[in-house]
């Protein structure tokens, strides 16, 4: 975006840039502007902007010394430049600013003040004293790009009924398969919103979780009735509020019907007069049919993947799929059970995870599995699939 830098200035990071380019982009509808202090006062009594559902304040205040001083020295229609990595990403003009409370702040977003929480203090971190406010433009093709692919994708399938999942897929396991499969039952495509948060402790990026997703897909589900798109899940759906901010994303980004889990962390199940309900139920004004989907377990004695609302046995015959314990696998290089995970998924992951693992994978490979007496170049995905062969033989145990 063009700027003389005759402008001043205010500094955020790529987080800030694209929570603003949702709501440019008309993912956030009908937020369109960062909101004045009455808008927000009314936003927070009400939970609703102009008519429709929204949880909390659209705001920015931004931290740091300079930022401050900018922002409360500003002039009503003040043309202030957003700079992002040391560039100019776009503008606001500014209407006026107002002092916010960050414990509240905090409390909007995580539904608690606790700063012993690493998000809460992250969140901390980035948030300033003052919120500026009007209307801006930002140069950010993340959130267009993805809103032109779903359009093309409806356009192309001439799909009626659009389902919406979001999904982290750390790692992807046989759960979020039979979550896929029940929803294409269901529907006539499935955009798949994969999280762009990387987990450097767990030795996941983005593009890892991709290319692991599109492989199962490609190789067990019809993938023409599937499309994964980034998410960029900002510090804004880092809260309890998450599933809220999913729905309405969902909704504007063109899909009619919602999946989530009972188990997310941010429905918030409860029952009033005998009916199962969730944070979602308020939310039912929304031009989208939310589906809670129970818990998918192996039962032990059904033999097979199992909701929990419909398996008669307890939770003693249940193995659970944990995606924190599933992880733990893979951060000490152990391939986790085929029940838990298809091999060939969790040996791809397992083998990207961690490049050139063993000095001499093609001996090892050849001192261990049968071959014709010929040399032949293995790679780690291989021995991996085949030693889970070797775990699975029954005839010694």
């Amino acid at each position: 975006m063009a700027s003389t830098r005759k402008n001043r200035s205010i500094v955020i990071d790529i987080q800030a840039l694209a929570t603003l380019s949702y709501a440019q982009e008309g993912i956030f509808k009908p937020v369109d502007r960062l909101m004045s202090k009455e808008e927000a006062i009314d936003v927070e009594n009400t939970g609703c902007y102009k008519g429709k559902p929204f949880p909390f304040p659209f705001i920015l205040a931004p931290a740091g010394k300079k930022n401050e001083e900018v922002i409360t020295s500003l002039k009503k229609g003040e043309k202030i430049d957003i700079i992002v990595d040391e560039k100019v990403r776009g503008h606001i003009i500014a209407q006026g600013f107002f002092k916010i409370n960050r414990k509240r702040r905090i409390e909007q977003i995580f539904g608690n003040y606790d700063t012993q929480n690493m998000a809460t203090r992250d969140f901390l971190d980035r948030l300033g004293r003052y919120s500026i406010y009007g209307k801006f433009e930002v140069d950010y093709d993340g959130i267009k790009k993805v809103k032109q692919q779903i359009k093309n994708a409806i356009k192309d399938s001439g799909a009626k009924s659009v389902a919406a999942i979001m999904m982290d897929a750390r790692p992807f396991h046989r759960a979020h398969e039979r979550l896929l499969r029940i929803t294409l039952e269901r529907t006539d495509l499935v955009i798949v919103f994969l999280s762009k948060h990387a987990s450097i402790q767990n030795k996941m990026t983005y593009n890892q979780k991709y290319e692991i997703l599109q492989y199962a897909i490609g190789n067990y589900l019809p993938k023409n009735r599937v499309l994964v798109v980034p998410f960029e899940s900002t510090y804004l759906f880092a809260g309890y509020n998450d599933a809220i901010l999913d729905c309405i994303c969902a909704n504007n980004f063109g899909c009619n019907k919602f999946i989530v889990g009972k188990n997310h962390s941010g429905i918030g199940m409860y029952y009033d007069k005998n009916e199962m309900k969730s944070i979602l139920s308020k939310y039912e004004s929304l031009d989208i049919e939310i589906d809670v989907i129970s818990r998918f377990v192996y039962c032990q004695d059904c033999k097979t993947l199992v909701n929990t609302s419909t398996c008669p046995h307890g939770a003693h015959r249940h193995i659970k799929y944990n995606s924190n314990a599933i992880r733990r696998f893979f951060r000490v290089g152990i391939l986790p059970p085929a029940v838990l995970m298809r091999t060939d998924v969790s040996a791809k992951l397992l083998s990207a995870c961690m490049p050139n693992r063993f000095e001499n994978i093609n001996k090892l490979y050849d001192d261990i599995f049968p071959n014709d007496g010929l040399l032949e170049d293995h790679s780690e995905e291989e021995f991996y699939i085949n030693l889970m062969k070797l775990h699975q033989t029954t005839s010694l145990t």
